[in-house]
Parts: C-alpha cells; structure tokens; sequence
C-alpha cells in the first residue's frame, strides 16, 4: 500500500511539475500586450451634389477627420454648402477642433470650438463653444449629439443619426435623420427658439473599394416651429425635397 501511495505522489508530483514547465515554456511564448499607438483618418460622409425641388443646385461637404489613440483623439469636423449660381457666398454650417474621450466601448465624449457664418470678408462669423457624445447607440445607430453655446450665451441642440443598412457585401441603405432644437431666442442670428429644423435622407451607396463608395439619394428638409411661422410671415418656404449624387471616401 505504502509503494502504492508513493508512486501515486511521485505521479501527481511528476505531472505538476511538468505541468508548470509547460506553462512557463508557453508564457515565455505569448505576445506582449499591445501598446496604446497614434493613427488618425479623414472621412467624407457626404461629397455630393443636390438638386432641388426649386431647381437649385448644391454643392455639399459633411466631414470627419481625427488623430490620436484609443482614448484620446483630436478631431475635426466640418459641414457646408454652396447654392450654385445664386451671388451668395458659401454656407459654413459648421467647422469644429474637439478633443474627443472615449468613455465606453462605443461612445466618445467630445469638447472644443468652433464656427460658422458665410465665408465673405464682409461677414461675421459666429463662434461657439461644443459639448458632444458621438458614437454607436443600441441596434448600431450611428449617433453624434452635440450642444453649442455662443459668445453670446444662445444654447442650441443638434442631433444626427445614420444606419447603414448592409444589403450585399458591398452595397448599402442608408437612411440619415438631423434634428436643431434651438434652446434659447438668438435676434443677432434670427433664430427662434424650439425646434426648428428637421432634414431626413435615404442614399444607396456602392462600394467600389472601402475607400471609395459612389451614392444616390432623396431627401426632405423641413422648418419647424417659430422657424417656419417666421418663414412663412416673410413668405418663403418651409420645406424642400431634393437628390443628391456623391461619394463616400476616407483615407
């Protein structure tokens, strides 16, 4: 019995062991964890050309550039438009410099300035402060939400939401939804508050590689609230359709 137990407690000493050396030999073998590296890229979401329901025509840039890490990034964002052939000079909706903080795995809280106007020499641009969160809600609906505060203290909310709709391995629905809430009467900037814009749009797009991804699309702009009653009064329009033809491209 006793040679029995002691050949027993060899074996299990003998498997520990080996056991341990194994384990040793195959840690010595794992990579070392991944190191935090600086990468960046710039992304057009929106390079398009838009016609409308009142035969005008529209060049439009909706873009996202960003450096830096998992955690902390610099990013820049810009959107505009240029009515062709009308005299005005081209819209700046907005050109923003946010440093952006990645507080989960899908969502990043992002703050800096930014500004807008029309880009004449003769014009006055308006400058602001951004708080935002930008990132993936349930059910993978891009969102990107931002509050903006001028020098004039006005307070104005911003919502955009895309889906992309994954048809084939290469091709894509997309419907897109844009929602301004403004939170307080601004006279210098005529603007009214509630909500007061409501812009939503369907493209298909095709990928010829990842970089690149030609589009066509509708969309309806609509005027709400004090904005509309205050477009009406003057006798202008509260909504517009249109097409659009573009392309998605990042590098």
């Amino acid at each position: 019995m006793k040679a029995i137990l002691v050949s027993i407690l060899i074996s299990i000493l003998l498997s520990v062991t080996g056991f341990q050396i194994q384990a040793d030999e195959h840690n010595s073998d794992w990579p070392k964890p991944v190191i935090d590296i600086k990468t960046g890229k710039v992304l057009f979401d929106r390079l398009e050309l838009a016609r409308s329901n009142e035969q005008e025509n529209r060049a439009v840039w909706d873009m996202l550039a960003w450096y830096g890490g998992d955690y902390h990034r610099l990013v820049f964002k810009s959107e505009g438009e240029n009515t062709q052939n009308d005299g005005e000079p081209t819209d700046l909706e907005s050109a923003e410099l946010l440093y952006g903080y990645l507080i989960s795995p899908f969502w990043s809280f992002q703050t800096g300035i930014g500004t807008r106007g029309e880009l004449s020499s003769g014009t006055q641009m308006e400058h602001y402060a951004v708080i935002g969160f930008m990132g993936l809600a349930p059910y993978w609906f891009e969102m990107d939400n931002s509050l903006l505060i001028n020098e004039k203290g006005d307070l104005q909310f911003i919502s955009e939401m895309e889906y992309d709709w994954q048809l084939t391995q290469t091709s894509y629905l997309q419907p897109r939804l844009e929602l301004t809430a403004n939170l307080s009467d601004s006279e210098k900037y005529d603007r009214q508050s509630g909500f007061s814009h409501l812009r939503m749009g369907l493209r298909y797009r095709h990928e010829i590689t990842r970089e690149f991804a030609p589009y066509v699309g509708v969309y309806w702009d609509k005027a709400l609230g004090n904005s509309a009653d205050a477009l009406q009064a003057q006798g202008a329009a509260t909504s517009e359709t249109g097409f659009v033809l573009g392309a998605r491209v990042w590098f």
